[in-house]
C-alpha cells in the first residue's frame, strides 16, 4: 500500500496494492498494523455502503464530540469528487478542503480524521462507495455544513445534470453559522 499526502497532511490519500491473475484480483484494501506504521491509529467500529446516482451530492457531514467520527472512504464502482473540509477551530488549515477523484479504476481510498466535514459528488451513474467509520452513527450527534458555502469555496466538477441533494443538506447552515450554533 502506498500512503499518499494531501495538502492538508492529516488527510491521506492510499493505495491499495492489487495483484491480477486469470481469475481477477485480490487486495488488502485495510491493514491495522499497516495503517499504524503510516501514521494512522484509528480503530473502525462500522461499515457503511452507499449508492448514488451521476450529480447526487451527499454532504457536508460530519458528527460532534463525543461521536467524531474518521472516515475511510472507497469506491467499488463509479467515481467520485471526494471532499473533507477541516472544521477544526484551532487548526491552521480550518475552512480549507481537500478533493480527490476516487474511482473503482483509480482504487484510491481517502483517509479522512475526526475533525473534518465529509461530502461527495457522485460522477458516474451507478456508483457505489464502501467507507469505514471510527464511531457508530448518532443522529442527535449529526451535523452539516452546507455544501456550497462560499468562505469554503470548493470547486465541485460540472457534470452538465442539476446536483440532487436531500432536502436536509438544501438547508445545513454555513461553516460560520455552525461553529456559532455550537
Amino acid at each position: 500500500m502506498k500512503f499518499l499526502p494531501t495538502k492538508i497532511s492529516d488527510i491521506v490519500l492510499i493505495e491499495p496494492s492489487f495483484y491480477p491473475d486469470t481469475r481477477g484480483f485480490f487486495a488488502e484494501v485495510y491493514r491495522k498494523d499497516v495503517f499504524a506504521k503510516n501514521g494512522i491509529y484509528t480503530d473502525f467500529v462500522q461499515d457503511n455502503h452507499s449508492s448514488s446516482g451521476k450529480g447526487a451530492l451527499r454532504g457536508l457531514h460530519y458528527q460532534i464530540p463525543p461521536k467524531t467520527q474518521a472516515k475511510l472512504v472507497r469506491v467499488v464502482e463509479g467515481e467520485i469528487y471526494d471532499v473533507a473540509v477541516d472544521i477544526r477551530r484551532n487548526s491552521k488549515t480550518f475552512g480549507q478542503y481537500v478533493g480527490e477523484i476516487l474511482s473503482a479504476k483509480n482504487r484510491r481510498m481517502m483517509y479522512i480524521p475526526a475533525g473534518f466535514a465529509h461530502g461527495f459528488l457522485a460522477l458516474e451513474e451507478g456508483t457505489e462507495i464502501l467507507y469505514k467509520v471510527s464511531d457508530f452513527y448518532s443522529p442527535e450527534h449529526e451535523r452539516g455544513v452546507l455544501w456550497n458555502d462560499p468562505s469554503i469555496a470548493i470547486s465541485w466538477p460540472k457534470l452538465g445534470v442539476d446536483y440532487s441533494l436531500s432536502e436536509k443538506d438544501k438547508k445545513c447552515p454555513s461553516l460560520k453559522e455552525s461553529f456559532e450554533a455550537h
